[in-house]
């Protein structure tokens, strides 16, 4: 049963993140909540999602979304890839290790520079679990921690 409120989550998860459901519009952001500054720009790059039921979890956003998951890719882990209609991709994949024993969603933020973006975050207090490592002919990403989530950056 837990499996499957786990499996629902992270599809609910990914379905917000994929569609920009997870942020209001600026017309609809709180007026009380002080700005510091407004990003621009803060687009996923990658989605990867880790459990051990890749198939499943495929065939279930693939009829959710209408994406389309091609082979598994041995650069990415061996996640199965759905190309985004806003250039970003969305991966499948089983845990590589241990620590990736529980079900997990990670976003990687494309960021411009990849050195700057990691010390900004050690700056913070963030630890890496991962730090620059390049995909050839896909760009480079870190894996940070910060308050028990995981975050990927991706510079493109």
């Amino acid at each position: 049963m837990t499996s499957n409120y786990t499996f629902f989550a992270l599809c609910a998860l990914a379905s917000m993140i994929i569609l920009g459901g997870c942020e209001p519009s600026l017309s609809e952001q709180p007026t009380d909540i002080p700005q510091i500054a407004i990003e621009a720009s803060m687009d996923v790059q990658y989605l990867e999602i880790v459990t051990t039921d890749v198939d499943a979890s495929c065939a279930t956003l693939a009829e959710v979304h209408a994406v389309e998951f091609g082979a598994p890719q041995p650069e990415f882990g061996n996640a199965r890839i759905a190309l985004l209609s806003n250039g970003g991709r969305l991966g499948v994949r089983a845990p590589l290790s241990a620590d990736e024993a529980a079900p997990l969603v990670r976003p990687y933020l494309r960021i411009e520079n990849i050195e700057a973006a990691i010390a900004a975050a050690e700056a913070s207090g963030a630890e890496f679990a991962m730090l620059a490592t390049e995909i050839p002919g896909h760009g480079k990403f870190a894996i940070y921690l910060q308050g028990g989530v995981q975050y990927g950056l991706w510079e493109v």
